[in-house]
């Protein structure tokens, strides 16, 4: 059976720790952000640290196994290892239902990473080690699977490794290519930062669905005004989605502002894969009639569901949400 969704992106373990702001601070961490570490520094930082869980994780993935939870078929195209984390994140991705074949990764690093701080509010503080993922190239696709798709999803990310940009822009052009359509995950504001003319290339003609939270969204454009830029993305892209945690999501649907509400919850426990998670429901709405504004709202109650616990993956039965 093909697949609805295409998911290409960092085959990631994620190392989740609650620790206090003081401790952030300490290692000279800015709260909130996503940086790329060194095996060595990789390595120190989870000696430092103590009660840790352990979670298959990566953007996309994780997008992929929200779309898979709801029942929607879905395929994740990632490199891993040949190592201790690369066979966990297999076996955790393929047992919600995602289809996932590595290539052979015998003499790759080990596999990617993230140790993830988690601090008393909820907000995530992100420290990855790319590894085995940052060998994924234009080899390792799955031509038919992307062209069969509704539609191919790529994260951000992939533009720090050259190999990995290329991979998804070999995407990107084997979607457009077959009339599936592309959605892009910004990711990170950073991220943003370090490629805002590389995105702003592939955004204007290749990309039919964007999503970014708020800071994201301003960062294309480098500006504060929301409304703008949101206005002036939605010119390059026929549909924007950008999440704005407990205000819930605008959307630009060819020009068309549409506000759609957030699900509220009683406590935020860990904000991580929040953003993936309403990837995952909208993808899986627009994929099966919904309309913009109702995939949006999915999105935002399966990351309501996903903010309640620790980690990116909830163990909730997530088909009760549709």
């Amino acid at each position: 059976m093909s697949s609805e969704v295409v998911c290409i992106g960092s085959a990631i373990v994620d190392v989740l720790v609650r620790v206090d702001d003081a401790f952030i601070a300490d290692a000279g961490l800015e709260k909130g952000t996503m940086r790329l570490v060194e095996a060595d520094e990789a390595k120190r930082l989870y000696a430092a640290l103590s009660d840790a869980v352990e979670q298959s994780g990566g953007g996309s993935a994780n997008t992929a196994a929200i779309v898979a939870k709801l029942g929607g078929g879905v395929t994740f195209i990632g490199r891993v290892a040949d190592d201790a984390l690369g066979a966990s994140f297999t076996h955790d991705i393929r047992s919600v239902g995602v289809t996932f074949n590595p290539p052979s990764a015998t003499e790759l690093p080990s596999t990617a990473h993230c140790t993830i701080l988690i601090s008393p509010d909820g907000e995530r503080t992100m420290n990855t080690y790319l590894g085995a993922c940052s060998d994924l190239g234009p080899a390792d696709l799955d031509a038919d699977a992307i062209a069969a798709a509704s539609v191919l999803y790529t994260e951000g990310f992939l533009w720090d490794a050259p190999a990995c940009r290329e991979a998804s822009l070999a995407a990107i052009e084997i979607a457009k290519a077959s009339g599936t359509q592309v959605a892009l995950a910004l990711n990170d504001q950073y991220c943003v930062d370090r490629h805002r003319a590389e995105f702003l290339d592939v955004l204007d003609g290749s990309v039919d669905i964007v999503f970014g939270n708020e800071s994201e969204v301003c960062a294309v454009f480098e500006t504060d005004d929301l409304e703008d830029a949101g206005r002036r993305l939605g010119q390059l892209c026929p549909l924007v989605a950008t999440t704005r945690s407990e205000k819930g999501s605008v959307l630009y649907v060819k020009g068309e502002r549409i506000a759609v509400p957030g699900v509220p919850v009683d406590k935020v426990v860990d904000t991580t894969g929040a953003g993936d998670a309403y990837a995952g429901g909208f993808l899986y709405g627009i994929t099966h009639g919904y309309d913009p504004a109702a995939a949006a709202a999915l999105g935002s109650a399966c990351a309501s569901e996903t903010i309640q616990h620790i980690g990116a993956r909830p163990a909730a039965d997530l088909t009760k949400l549709l």
